[in-house]
């Protein structure tokens, strides 16, 4: 499982030759979540908090995955 990046304790990564559409998996200490990537827009969460959601879904699109 490549990690893209590691910041403010989530980290962004994906599973190569998975399921479409592209996707970015994220996890902490409280869960994980996985965002679409054009556009991006989130699919699940599983026990992550919303302020935590928040700051991946910018940090996401400041980094123009």
């Amino acid at each position: 499982m490549p990690e893209l990046f590691r910041l403010f304790g989530i980290k962004f990564f994906f599973f190569s030759n998975e399921h479409l559409p592209i996707h970015v998996h994220i996890q902490n200490a409280d869960g994980d979540a996985k965002f679409e990537i054009q556009p991006i827009k989130l699919v699940s969460n599983n026990g992550m908090k919303n302020k935590d959601i928040k700051l991946a879904e910018t940090l996401l699109k400041k980094t123009k995955i």
